[in-house]
């Protein structure tokens, strides 16, 4: 099955469905990389605060899938965000990866209680990435509307995408409308709200109707919104099941219900942007 491509705003395409690695143990993770490749997956989203860079780029090393088929993107460590810390730890990314370029790197958080609140000179950092060729694409995790504001406008440069919570009851609403006004793509994490999705009656309803599973209804759901999504999990048969969900469609009345079990702040289940702080030791 070919997973559709989004065209973000260089041009440059990225598939809709990916597999993510957030806390995939270290030892487990090229295994585990390698069942989703075996499963179809083609994209790989990593971070240098997951430290399971290395087994990604062992499994890409031993895969034999041919680099232009693959799509990795990692991100900035929290405590990275100076620019020449920036610019080294690309390096050590890539060097871990085994890769020239990655094809996406974002700034994982927007951190703006540190650093005297200054993101922007990352990100302009960032852009350099792009500019001497170790990046295909750059983009930003977690930014709120205000800052995505703030970037775009001091600096001119727009992110490709925004990679934020949203599942069905978090619609991150504004973030998307934000995005949605520079024409920066949305990437949901926790698109299936870490399970959460298997406990309501209302998604459940739908996916025993369709003979589906709560957590395809909630992918579709996602994807037919123009999401990327990257649901994570270590087992083969949950990765078979969270690729298939281009052959079936949710009418336009599941799409609505399911739209309206956002909670708005109370459905949030990360931190805030605004106030998360934390750098790894």
């Amino acid at each position: 099955m070919t997973v559709p491509t989004i065209t973000l705003n260089d041009q440059t395409k990225i598939p809709q469905l990916g597999f993510g690695v957030f806390q995939v143990p270290p030892d487990q993770t090229a295994k585990t990389v390698l069942n989703a490749f075996e499963v179809g997956y083609r994209h790989i989203d990593t971070a240098q605060m997951y430290e399971n860079e290395a087994g990604v780029g062992e499994a890409i090393a031993s895969s034999g899938i041919p680099r232009d088929e693959l799509y990795i993107t990692t991100k900035l460590n929290n405590g990275f965000h100076r620019p020449d810390d920036a610019r080294r730890s690309l390096d050590e990314s890539l060097s871990r990866l085994g890769l020239d370029q990655v094809d996406l790197f974002l700034i994982h958080w927007p951190l703006p209680t540190r650093y005297d609140g200054d993101f922007v000179t990352t990100w302009r950092t960032m852009a350099e990435f792009v500019e001497d060729g170790r990046a295909r694409s750059v983009g930003v995790s977690n930014f709120e509307p205000a800052h995505l504001e703030r970037i775009v406008s001091e600096t001119g440069v727009v992110p490709v995408l925004n990679q934020v919570e949203v599942h069905p009851f978090f619609g991150n609403e504004d973030v998307r409308a934000a995005c949605a006004k520079h024409d920066i793509a949305v990437e949901a994490w926790a698109p299936i709200a870490r399970g959460k999705v298997a406990e309501d009656a209302t998604i459940t309803g739908i996916a025993d109707r369709l003979g589906r599973t709560p957590a395809q209804v909630a992918l579709r759901w996602h994807v037919q919104r123009g999401d990327i999504v990257f649901p994570k999990t270590v087992t083969p048969e949950r990765m078979q099941e969270n690729f298939d969900i281009f052959d079936f469609e949710l009418s336009d009345d599941d799409m609505s219900t399911i739209t309206a079990l956002d909670r708005g702040e109370e459905g949030r289940g990360g931190p805030h942007p605004d106030t998360f702080d934390m750098i790894p030791d």
